[in-house]
């Protein structure tokens, strides 16, 4: 079908090299941050039919202005993130509220804003990640969000059918801006707990991403991409 990729978060990070992808192959690209002039910094680096616009998942009132001007949308991202650090024993409210607004109800209100812009080829993919699986000291709200996706994703599925609607769980991204400059032992010692022997790459995700988008034989599916971390 006709539409854009529109990357919810590809101003930096994966989502950014998710953008990448698609406007290399041609596309008309739209990637978002809460500052516009980020937002259009990202669409000029990535280049070709790109451009960027400002929004906000976590003010989810303001995403219908933010959106009037989009048309038809093939491929929805949503790679939004927010690194909120939580305990039970010492929770605060402020950092939990956002991140759950940002990365649940966010997302829904994004969806029914899109609406009918949305077509019979769309596919969506929205990121979570494997604190849903294995909790860490201070994952308590990260952990919660990404199983909150893990299920979100299935009524999605059904309701906005035949729109696919998948998610994908990345673990530690070797590569990534966040953890590339980590000490080495501790990145050798997250690679010593992979099945495979390797961190997941950047390349990994996106071409997990484009699979999940891509492929109409997948639905309602949570793709753990994490080289056999799970298994050990």
């Amino acid at each position: 079908m006709a539409g854009a990729v529109l990357v919810v978060g590809g101003s930096s990070g994966l989502g950014l090299d998710v953008a990448r992808h698609y406007a290399d192959a041609g596309e008309q690209v739209y990637v978002t941050s809460r500052d516009l002039a980020r937002a259009q910094a990202a669409a000029a680096d990535v280049g070709g039919n790109t451009s960027g616009i400002s929004l906000d998942l976590a003010q989810p009132e303001s995403i219908a202005a933010s959106l009037a001007d989009l048309g038809p949308i093939k491929y929805l991202v949503i790679t939004a993130v927010l690194r909120d650090e939580n305990t039970a024993k010492d929770f605060k409210i402020e950092g939990a509220t956002a991140l759950v607004t940002m990365k649940l109800i966010g997302p829904l209100e994004l969806i029914r804003v899109l609406g009918d812009r949305l077509g019979d080829g769309s596919s969506i993919v929205i990121f979570g990640g494997l604190a849903k699986e294995r909790p860490y000291p201070g994952s308590t709200t990260i952990t919660t969000v990404n199983g909150g996706v893990s299920t979100m994703i299935r009524s999605l599925a059904i309701e906005l059918s035949p729109v696919r609607v998948n998610s994908i769980h990345p673990a530690v991204v070797g590569d990534s801006w966040y953890w590339a400059d980590k000490p080495t032992a501790m990145l050798e010692g997250l690679k010593a707990r992979t099945a495979s022997g390797r961190l997941i790459t950047t390349e990994d995700v996106v071409g997990a991403t484009v699979f999940l988008l891509e492929n109409p034989g997948m639905n309602a599916h949570n793709l753990n991409i994490d080289g056999g971390w799970l298994v050990t």
